[in-house]
């Protein structure tokens, strides 16, 4: 560890002990995340950073009331902080390298840590259009140990001023940094999977008090924890007024699935399908599915028990058409299944998966060329032409040329709505705009259709294009319920004997602390072997959950890393803030 920790800036070093106390968790854990290790060898000569570009124009940015004048004032040198709702439509990858390049103007480095590769790819096209080559580098965990390395020692000595990247980024050594951006907080891959479990937009908040930076958080739409920035004056809201919005949204229309007759061939509802038919004669249609696969959860079509496998009692699915049904889990067949509830040997499909929608459109639209994207297979990009696109959320390309989609189908809105989860809205409205996003403008004829419960909240948001209105309710109710980011919560969990007496004889937890729970674990997937910090296969765990008011989180987050020092045999695992709680 210490060959990192030597790598690193009194800055970083300072940086990677706040997050570790931050989140209860230890140096060392946090220096193997913030630098890579090095092999010993040759320096490679750096050359000296080039000389800070020319100011950018307002550009789009003037589509903001405020845009400019943030701009101007990271070009001056100032340290501005906002929570920026983007509009939909593809500009905001040169929004981004827009404020990047003011803040290289100002002659200051800037850090922009995105969701995936594919951000991360349009992000680094606009800086190098906007700035020229030599000026920024890119960062993601799959360059490559040496490339890596390479590009990190760039940043370290001064050579490059300009970081793009995934989480993997967030501990960047850019020199003079000025501007720390953040696109898509809500997104679970900003969460890091490794202890202490760091997300990436609170590492960047904690840069930006210790290094004096500006700070951009910015989405399409808006967190709970976005709209506390906002709440608390840490942050100014940069948003375009409601005339602006209506003009860059497309029009966003509710289908009751439950109310709505289905189109025999595509499972559509009616009105949903004449809308695609219709587009196509436009453009390409995307159309959201929440599951990958081709059917992922079955059931017994009498009694609606879910299908379970013999040996392992793991979910059954139907991989492709005619096949024997699989378990998820253990990956073993299961050709005459019967249901061992009621006996019945029919099934019913409780989902339906990408795989099985492309099929039933494909029969529905014959001639037409039907594409999928998830995570198994994401296309990054589609020409702009006639095509139906099926893609799980966070999978969906983009069109090229920027002409957008010209509709889109949010189906089974159910499956998002009703996830056992407290995040369960705030995620099915950031899903449905990011795809929404992609749609082109009302006056173009971009048209939405979301097939779910009209009178759901997220769906209102979602109609009314209200992502900050939607985050400021949930930020409310959160705060009457004593949820997070109002209050600091942390999970326990492990063998419910280690959870009991590590909360209660090992900690001293602050007198606000309430402990909820204990609640089991879902079982571990019998065919998967348990991971650092994880259950084995078919070990039982328990969850206890912790909570404090929001000031007490630092003497919370003291008292848990102190008896995982102390707590000798227990089998624990402590997590500050989880994205879930279900």
């Amino acid at each position: 560890m210490a060959r990192r920790e030597q790598g690193l800036s009194e800055p970083l070093r300072a940086l990677c002990r706040a997050v570790a106390d931050r989140y209860a968790g230890s140096l060392d854990d946090v220096l193997r995340l913030a630098a890579p290790s090095r092999e010993v060898g040759t320096e490679e000569p750096f050359p000296a950073p080039p000389p800070s570009p020319a100011a950018p124009t307002p550009a789009t940015w003037g589509r903001y009331p405020n845009g400019p004048a943030f701009l101007e004032a990271l070009a001056r040198g100032d340290c501005p902080r906002a929570v920026w709702t983007a509009l939909p439509g593809p500009h905001w990858p040169c929004e981004l390298a827009a404020a990047v390049t003011a803040t290289l103007a100002s002659g200051r480095g800037a850090l922009v840590v995105l969701p995936d590769r594919r951000s991360v790819a349009r992000v680094d096209a606009a800086l190098g259009t906007l700035v020229g080559a030599g000026r920024h580098v890119v960062l993601t965990a799959d360059c490559g140990p040496e490339e890596r390395d390479r590009r990190w020692q760039a940043v370290s000595r001064g050579s490059v001023r300009a970081v793009i990247g995934t989480r993997t980024a967030m501990f960047a050594p850019v020199a003079d940094l000025g501007l720390v951006a953040i696109w898509d907080d809500g997104n679970a891959s900003h969460s890091e999977n490794r202890a202490p479990y760091p997300h990436a937009r609170e590492v960047l908040l904690l840069r930006a008090v210790h290094e004096t930076t500006a700070c951009l958080v910015g989405d399409v739409g808006q967190t709970a924890e976005a709209a506390q920035l906002l709440a608390t004056g840490w942050a100014r809201p940069l948003a375009a007024d409601r005339a602006m919005v209506r003009a860059a949204a497309p029009l966003v229309r509710t289908v009751d699935d439950a109310d709505q007759g289905l189109d025999a061939a595509a499972r559509l509802p009616t009105q949903a399908w004449r809308t695609a038919r219709t587009a196509l004669e436009r453009g390409p249609v995307l159309v959201q599915v929440p599951r990958r696969g081709y059917v992922p959860r079955l059931a017994c079509e009498q009694c609606r028990a879910p299908a379970r496998c013999r040996h392992c009692s793991g979910p059954l699915e139907a991989r492709r058409a005619r096949d024997a049904l699989c378990c998820g889990w253990c990956g073993k067949t299961t050709p005459d299944w019967t249901c061992a509830e009621c006996g019945s040997p029919r099934l019913w499909a409780r989902a339906v998966g990408t795989r099985r929608t492309a099929e039933e459109l494909g029969r529905a639209f014959s001639g037409v060329p039907v594409r999928t994207s998830s995570r198994d297979h994401i296309i990054a990009s589609i020409p702009d032409r006639p095509a139906l696109v099926v893609s799980t959320p966070g999978a969906e390309p983009f069109v090229e040329g920027g002409g957008g989609y010209a509709a889109t189908l949010l189906l089974d809105g159910w499956a998002l709505l009703g996830r056992p989860d407290l995040r369960a809205g705030e995620m099915a409205l950031r899903r449905w705009l990011g795809a929404a996003a992609l749609v082109r403008d009302r006056a173009a004829g971009g048209t939405v259709m979301v097939i779910a419960d009209p009178a759901a909240r997220p769906v209102q948001a979602l109609v009314r294009w209200d992502p900050s209105g939607f985050a400021q309710h949930e930020l409310a109710e959160r705060a009457e319920l004593g949820f997070p980011p109002v209050s600091r919560m942390a999970t326990v969990e492990g063998p419910g004997h280690d959870v009991m007496s590590f909360l209660w004889d090992t900690a001293q937890l602050p007198p606000s602390a309430v402990v909820l729970g204990m609640v089991p674990l879902p079982a571990a997937d019998p065919g998967r072997p348990g991971g650092e910090g994880e259950p084995a296969s078919g070990e039982e765990w328990m969850r206890a959950l912790v909570r404090v008011p929001h000031g007490q989180g630092a003497a919370l987050a003291a008292a848990l890393k102190a008896a995982r020092t102390a707590g000798k045999g227990q089998q624990v695992r402590v997590q500050i803030d989880p994205l879930e709680l279900a």
